[in-house]
């Protein structure tokens, strides 16, 4: 009995494990039929279950400033879709649609009556305009939500940042440049039905390789605005055909900014002409006239073949040279080589030039980068021109000492006197500072790069002492001088190249002012480049003073203090204000009786200077800017106070 029960139990096992065993069995054969024998047919089967699919623009990482200012950024805006193949009443469809979205019924009808199935009928639009698409409850009409580029600037730095379409493509500028970079993963849109034939819609992730990214830079959103409003007004003012501005930091190489005129506002790039949307701090290349002798000076002292005091005879203006005569604006005599750069005498360039030697000077130039690309990290860059020796005739020889017959962009020009303002070294320029992905870790950046040493620091002090004496009154640019500031500059006014003759023309010039400052310790390099003034077309007149606006508002912004002694002529300033003072005020021990410490909050510093001296007070200075503080306090009785501290900050 015991012995055939347990045979029974033991069959009974054996009889489930089969059973197990067999329903495995057909779980995995059904198993590998689907996924594997099956597969091909069975997506063919799941993909009529999709009313349409559609890929997605990728977001874009941000653009910053140097001081983490949004240049550009990604903001959600929605999109009407539709699957002309599920309305029906296309008509009234259209019709309600136009009412909310402000376009013509023709318009939207056309789109649902396309043979496709799917379908945008607008894209980034409002958030609350998208809302009230999707309250209309439409069967075949959808909202999704996506990105557009967004730049807050408008037209500020337009030039430099660039702008997207309507897929967030990059097209122009550090958009386009950094492309890759700012790119995060697609997506995909798509629409379904469930096994009630009730559509819904789902956005998928399609797979990449990289996260997106922020880009970070040197740019001055500041600074920046504020070389884009000078050169708007210099360009206005002279009523020319275009301009360029750039503010750059001699020691590093740093684009501080880079302003264009004519302006176009990137959120509407497509209501401007593609010729508004140029760089052309790097894209156009223009002769650079006088400025070239700047550059004369330097390499003719390095090679020791003139000093500054050496003399030459400027011919009274006059000067023949094969079957072409050159002039100057005015009839010089025998001048030094200083006084050759100061007074832009073209006649004095060449006969510096001669000494040095046209080979010797092609030398110099592409050493200070001109004739080939900086290799900034913008799209569109030129190199410029510079005539081989075998090709240039005697003329050629003659006239590229005073800036003829070669090409340079704004973006060569300013980084050449960089070399001059940092001691003789040419710096790499860049605009990018870093890259950062989206948990803020730097994953690529940009270091200050010496290119090459063109100058001796000693040649690099000797040219910038010659330059400084430009912008006092004998030389052609005063209007560049910045009160307190030690500036040095040159001048240039280049005749450009008619098109159709093929020939100089008599009325179209670019006026050039390119500087930096101060002249001691430099921050700034700043270009200002006019194109074809109208009337006066001389860089000293017409782009000077823009020069000396941005300068002056720079420093002011980096909190550079002046020194006290510089005044705008080089005047004492305990002489400058004791002449500016009505004779009655000058006698400081009356003042005194007045008996209160007067309150200096809101004053600038000369202002500040003439009333505390007038009281007969030292006056000490800090920072820059206007007055907000002073020890004493206002309303200290003056016969206490022999020393006034006045703190000063830039205006918010």
């Amino acid at each position: 009995m015991k012995v055939r029960k347990k045979k029974w139990i033991r069959f009974r096992i054996y009889l489930v494990g089969i059973f197990f065993l067999a329903g495995l069995g057909t779980i995995l054969a059904r198993a590998y039929q689907l996924q594997i024998l099956e597969r091909d047919r069975l997506k063919a089967i799941a993909r009529c279950g999709y009313v349409g699919t559609i890929k997605l623009p990728p977001k874009r990482g941000t653009i910053y400033d140097r001081e983490g200012h949004e240049l550009a950024l990604s903001i959600e805006v929605g999109s009407v879709y539709a699957h002309p193949k599920r309305i029906k009443e296309k008509g009234k469809t259209a019709r309600k649609l136009s009412r909310v979205l402000n376009e013509r019924p023709g318009k939207i009808l056309n789109i649902l009556n396309k043979k496709s199935s799917f379908v945008w009928i607008e894209r980034k639009i409002p958030p609350d305009r998208a809302r009230q698409v999707e309250a209309l409850g439409i069967r075949g009409v959808g909202v999704t939500t996506e990105t557009r580029r967004y730049y807050p600037g408008k037209e500020s730095a337009a030039h430099l940042v660039g702008f997207t379409g309507a897929d967030n493509q990059g097209l122009e500028g550090i958009e386009k440049k950094y492309d890759g970079r700012l790119k995060g993963p697609q997506y995909s849109l798509i629409q379904m039905r469930d096994a009630m034939g009730r559509p819904f819609a789902i956005s998928r992730p399609i797979s990449s390789d990289h996260g997106m990214n922020d880009i970070i830079l040197t740019i001055d959103k500041d600074i920046q605005y504020k070389a884009q409003e000078a050169l708007r007004s210099a360009v206005k003012k002279a009523k020319a055909r275009a301009g360029h501005c750039l503010v750059l930091d001699p020691a590093t190489g740093e684009i501080l900014a880079m302003a264009v005129v004519p302006e176009f506002n990137p959120n509407i790039f497509s209501k401007y002409k593609p010729y508004q949307w140029r760089n052309r701090t790097v894209t156009d290349c223009y002769e650079p006239g006088s400025t070239m002798k700047a550059f004369l000076l330097a390499a003719s002292l390095e090679e020791s073949v003139v000093t500054p005091n050496t003399n030459f005879n400027c011919e009274k203006g006059k000067y023949r040279i094969g079957n072409h005569v050159v002039h100057d604006t005015h009839k010089h005599g025998v001048m030094s080589v200083s006084d050759i750069v100061v007074h832009s005498s073209n006649i004095g360039a060449i006969k510096v030039g001669r000494k040095l030697g046209y080979a010797t000077f092609c030398e110099y130039l592409k050493n200070f980068g001109f004739g080939s690309k900086t290799d900034i990290d913008l799209l569109g860059e030129r190199k410029g021109f510079i005539r081989p020796v075998r090709k240039a005739r005697p003329i050629d020889r003659a006239t590229i000492f005073f800036g003829q017959g070669m090409t340079t962009t704004s973006l060569q020009l300013a980084v050449a006197m960089g070399a001059i303002a940092n001691g003789g070294k040419l710096m790499r320029p860049y605009v990018v500072k870093s890259v950062v992905d989206e948990s803020g870790r730097v994953v690529e950046e940009t270091y200050p790069k010496v290119v090459r040493r063109v100058l001796s620091s000693e040649t690099a002090g000797k040219v910038a002492g010659i330059l400084e004496l430009v912008v006092s009154d004998k030389g052609t640019a005063p209007k560049a001088a910045i009160s307190g500031f030690r500036v040095a500059g040159k001048t240039g006014t280049a005749q450009k190249v008619d098109p159709k003759t093929k020939r100089y023309s008599r009325d179209k010039y670019v006026a050039i002012f390119v500087g930096f400052v101060p002249v001691d310790q430099p921050r700034l390099v700043i270009l200002v480049a006019i194109d074809e003034p109208k009337g006066i077309a001389y860089g000293g007149i017409v782009s000077a003073p823009a020069f000396s606006e941005v300068g002056q508002w720079s420093l002011n912004h980096f909190r550079v203090n002046p020194q006290i002694r510089l005044v705008e002529k080089g005047v004492d300033v305990r002489e400058d204000i004791d002449k500016e003072l009505p004779s009655d005020l000058v006698d400081h021990n009356d003042l005194r009786k007045v008996g209160l410490l007067p309150d200096f909050k809101g004053l600038g510093m000369r202002e500040v200077l003439k009333k505390g001296r007038s009281l007969g007070l030292k006056v000490l200075l800090e920072g820059t800017g206007l007055a907000v503080g002073q020890k004493p306090g206002p309303g200290s009785p003056i016969q206490k106070v022999h020393t006034l501290r006045v703190s000063f900050r830039p205006p918010a």
